[in-house]
């Protein structure tokens, strides 16, 4: 007996589709001198947010970020039935803290920076299938607590690379609902692992493309949608290099998907803030999705958006190792119905 909802090899399409009935993103302040300030709902004045450490403040982040889509739609804590979220540390650690204070059910997730979409399609599938009537999705990062895990403490000044990415400082959070009006989650791709041999931990985009483009292709194929079917899709954290080479394999594979694609990292920064390539992390897409992006499907900018989150499945301990960095990449379809 097949599946009654999956649709090809690694789509899913929700018979119910979720309303995404709040939402909110906060960033810290290098975001918010980009150029979507005013879309975002809190900009924090320093990296610490009042905390002694990095990694508190990226905790406190995320959980205030939560608290935030929750009072916008007018839901109490006690209202949302299972929270789904995840971060770049190591054991999650931001999330599973921020959790304890929120006081729900926890399903803690780990996709590197595909994490926002990976929670928002397991989010949907909880939704849809009935097990939960109100989920909260959410995803987050910290540009001090990544550079000291993954790379160097930002305090030893070691030289960037030009194809590398700049972790944001960031949180989004959505609040999946099975009733009322707005934005609708209406099918899912989920990636598969992807690793072309890249192992420049300087250089994650490039590393990242071919999954991302791979979900996509496979979207279309799974769903039997036209390329030009949305208004916008949007990839998570490829930066400048990462999506230049994933507009080379849009080519090659033949779906082309310009002029109506776009990169999160691309987009969240502008030229003149010294990002390099672009940004990266968690709540990269995250804070994008839950800022400006919405905030168009609500004035009807944009109807049909396709996210596809992107993540490098690497750690230090891989890196030491001499290990390739694999890759993912997950869609969501959000619409307006």
């Amino acid at each position: 007996m097949e599946a009654a909802k999956k649709r090809g090899m690694q789509s899913v399409a929700f018979e119910d589709p979720p309303v995404l009935a709040s939402w909110a993103a906060v960033v810290g302040p290098k975001e918010g001198q980009g150029p979507w300030a005013k879309d975002f709902d809190w900009i924090f004045d320093d990296y610490s947010i009042g905390e002694k450490t990095w990694e508190k403040a990226e905790s406190k982040m995320l959980r205030e970020t939560v608290k935030l889509a929750i009072s916008k739609g007018n839901y109490q804590s006690r209202d949302i039935e299972m929270m789904l979220a995840g971060d770049l540390l190591n054991q999650i650690v931001a999330t599973s803290f921020a959790a304890r204070e929120i006081g729900v059910p926890l399903l803690g997730l780990y996709g590197a920076c595909s994490t926002m979409a990976e929670s928002l399609a397991l989010g949907a599938m909880l939704v849809d299938g009935g097990f939960f009537n109100r989920v909260s999705a959410s995803a987050c990062s910290h540009h001090h607590t990544a550079e000291r895990q993954f790379r160097f403490p930002t305090e030893q000044g070691i030289q960037r690379t030009p194809s590398s990415q700049w972790t944001a400082t960031a949180a989004g959070a959505v609040i999946l609902d099975r009733l009322g009006s707005g934005p609708r989650i209406t099918c899912a791709t989920l990636g598969r692992v992807i690793d072309l041999g890249q192992s420049d931990s300087a250089d994650m985009g490039s590393a990242m493309a071919p999954a991302a483009v791979d979900t996509i292709k496979t979207h279309f194929q799974d769903l039997k949608r036209p390329v030009d079917y949305y208004d916008l899709i949007v990839t998570g954290d490829l930066g400048k290099v990462g999506m230049a080479v994933a507009q080379q394999l849009f080519v090659k594979e033949g779906i082309v998907p310009q002029p109506n694609y776009s990169d999160c990292g691309v987009l969240l920064y502008d030229d003149s803030q010294g990002v390099d390539s672009g940004g990266s992390g968690c709540g990269c897409s995250a804070c994008m999705l839950c800022g400006p992006l919405l905030k168009k499907m609500v004035e009807g900018k944009l109807n049909r958006l396709l996210l596809v989150a992107t993540g490098a499945l690497m750690s230090p301990t891989t890196q030491h190792q001499g290990e390739t960095i694999p890759a993912i990449a997950h869609a969501v379809a959000i619409e307006n119905q």
